[in-house]
């Protein structure tokens, strides 16, 4: 039976892409047959450890400060890796816990496989700390340098990865759960719940709250947009973190209810208010996949976003949603004045879109990185068969 050690720094409880990622892995991998051993830091809860996850102390990390850095405790991590014994490490994250995990795979000649999220390299322009960023690809480099395999979300993360030189890339794709995530909704009864007026022109965006998202571009294109158009039109933000209510409808010159900040929303509240949009707006262009467009999508709900990134991978432009140059608010309002005004494009968009998403299964997406899981660890261990079920 194949065993399976994992180092990350975001998994469950956290909400974001790659956390939910590979907690959903993490369970796959379980009802496969593959026994799984995953470090994480402890979150703000403090959750104790369990039988298949091992928590380590952590500070907030620095550009993400909901995301924690763990703090690597030598003792308890080998008694526990000894114990277990396991056949390959995955490392997700390249910092304290990463590290610790290719150092122990290369003490102990165990394959090692990372999977890379996220573009600290965009993130850092809005920070100002472009100045680093020579020093973190030369560090990326050296970090994923010994891997059998490097796991990316999407094509254009594959080939910016392979321009600065990195190899052994595999693209492990992201899935949607199409009954969770749909178009079907009582429309009425989800804006009268959260206060929003459900005969207007609903405009969302959904994700975190922080400059790398552009956030600034997502207010100034609704701003943009016609004074007919945006009188009719809300628009409707849910997401937490530092900009969380950077803006009141106030604050731009608005009627106070023209924009509203729901916070974070989660489950089937969460996939209501996609359902129940008219438009997806998301002008973010450091995503590496972007599960936001995809749950939009098998929602039906047409997305207009940034023509870079994970999200063009996603998004065929004029089927089933709109690209859009990056920052440019213009663009961004022409697009969305469009969809406001051809409402046959809009149900073509859905169809196009629910229709893209129901293709997106996880099951056939985990069941060809399991192949590669099993091929990096066999390549060391031929001597030690390894099954699964």
């Amino acid at each position: 039976m194949l065993r399976v050690a994992l180092f990350t720094d975001t998994y469950a409880p956290d909400v974001n892409g790659a956390a939910l990622t590979l907690e959903r892995w993490i369970d796959y991998l379980e009802t496969h047959g593959v026994s799984t051993l995953v470090f994480a830091p402890e979150a703000d809860s403090h959750l104790p450890s369990g039988p298949g996850v091992e928590r380590l102390r952590s500070i907030p990390f620095l550009l993400y400060r909901e995301c924690r850095l763990a703090i690597p405790n030598a003792k308890q991590i080998n008694e526990r890796l000894s114990a277990f014994s396991p056949h390959l490490i995955h490392v997700a994250t390249p910092f304290n816990l990463g590290l610790y995990g290719t150092s122990y795979a290369a003490k102990h000649h165990i394959p090692l496989v990372a999977s890379y999220h996220t573009h600290f390299d965009k993130y850092l322009e809005y920070y100002k700390l472009r100045w680093l960023e020579p020093a973190l690809w030369k560090y990326m480099l050296w970090f994923h340098r010994h891997c059998e395999r490097v796991y990316v979300p999407s094509r254009s993360t594959m080939e910016l990865l392979r321009n600065k030189g990195m190899s052994q890339l595999e693209i492990w794709s992201r899935g949607i759960d199409t009954d969770h995530f749909q178009p079907k909704v009582d429309r009425h009864a989800v804006w009268d719940k959260w206060g929003v007026r459900a005969d207007a022109f609903v405009i969302l965006y959904v994700g975190r709250l922080a400059p790398e998202k552009g956030i600034d571009t997502l207010l100034d294109t609704y701003l943009q947009l016609p004074d007919d158009v945006r009188a009719d039109s809300v628009l409707v933000i849910a997401g937490d973190g530092p900009l969380h209510k950077a803006k009141t409808a106030a604050d731009m010159g608005l009627p106070e209810h023209a924009v509203y900040w729901l916070g974070f929303v989660k489950g089937r509240e969460l996939a209501e208010l996609y359902a129940a949009a008219d438009v997806f707006l998301f002008p973010s262009t450091t995503e590496t996949f972007g599960n936001v467009v995809l749950e939009a999508m098998a929602s039906g709900t047409p997305v207009v976003g940034a023509d870079e990134g994970g999200v063009k991978d996603n998004l065929i432009h004029g089927k089933t949603g709109l690209l859009c140059p990056p920052g440019d608010v213009a663009a961004f309002a022409e697009a969305v004045h469009l969809l406001y005004e051809d409402v046959p494009l809009r149900r073509s968009m859905s169809i196009a879109g629910r229709a893209y998403s129901l293709e997106q299964t996880w099951d056939r997406i985990f069941e060809r990185l399991l192949d590669s899981y099993m091929d990096a660890a066999t390549l060391h261990l031929s001597s030690q068969p390894i099954t699964r079920i």
